[in-house]
This record gives C-alpha cells, structure tokens and sequence, in this order.
C-alpha cells in the first residue's frame, strides 16, 4: 500500500511561522515522524511539499494509478483552490484532509474548505497527530475496500 502526503504553502515554515500557534517542530521533524509512523504500519509513504498550486495539481495527477491514498494540507490553497479540489475529485484517490491547527477556532476566511467536499474525512486541530490518524485511517478504509 502506498501513500502521498501532500503539503501545501507556508508548510516549509513549520518551526519557525507562529509557533505559538504550530508549534516548533519543523516539517523534517514531522516527516520523520510520520516515515517512521509508516514503517509500523506496513505503509510505503511519499511525501511532497510545495508552495506552488499548479505544482500540487500536477502531483495529484501524478498519483492516479500509482497511489492508494491521498493525506493533504494543502495550507491556506484549501480556502481558496478550486484547482487543488478539482484535481483530488478528478483522480477518485481516498483522500483525508489535515490541518495542523483547528481551523474553525481560527478566523473566519478558514472556515470554509474547497477540499473537504471531496475528501472522505478532515482531521483538524490534533497537531502532527493529525496525520497519523489520517495515515491510519487510510490503511484501514484501503484494507477493507480489498
């Protein structure tokens, strides 16, 4: 089984932007982490960052027929990116959605997601833990689908 994960704009600043708010583990800590997280689990783990919209389409249509499962937090693209939505809607991969802080605390413009309504789940607020129980949860919905 392999999964992607997939982080968004301004997820290169971990550690550093609001750490009152993200922490100050960096995004090689959470990397680390969620490989070694993987290796328990039996799961091939991929990760991709970057900060460039067209680019995290152009891995989302990379991951069509090489990809079991799709963990996302695509950053503030998932208030604004109809792109990012379309591309994980055109693909059809299990996809969760994960935010490190609970966007629904935060201001309004955060409320609302374009990813969302095309994920099977969303995970907000829980930290780096966020991704574990995205991960896992993955595993199991791909499992039992078998």
């Amino acid at each position: 089984m392999k999964l992607l994960v997939i982080n968004g704009v301004n997820l290169n600043l971990l550690g550093v932007r609001e750490p009152e708010k993200y922490g100050t583990l960096t995004l090689k800590d959470l990397e680390k982490s969620l490989y070694a997280y993987s290796f328990e689990l039996g799961v091939d783990l991929e990760m991709f960052r970057s900060n460039f919209e067209g680019e995290i389409v152009e891995k989302i249509h990379s991951a069509r027929g090489n990809i079991d499962g799709i963990v996302i937090n695509a950053g503030a693209y998932t208030h604004t990116s109809v792109a990012i939505r379309d591309a994980l809607a055109g693909v059809d991969i299990p996809t969760v959605e994960v935010h490190l802080t609970n966007i629904y605390k935060r201001e309004e413009f955060r409320h609302h997601s374009y990813i969302a309504p095309v994920a099977i789940g969303q995970i907000s607020g829980l930290g780096f833990d966020g991704y574990k129980f995205a991960i896992s949860a993955l595993k199991n919905l791909i499992e039992e689908k078998k």
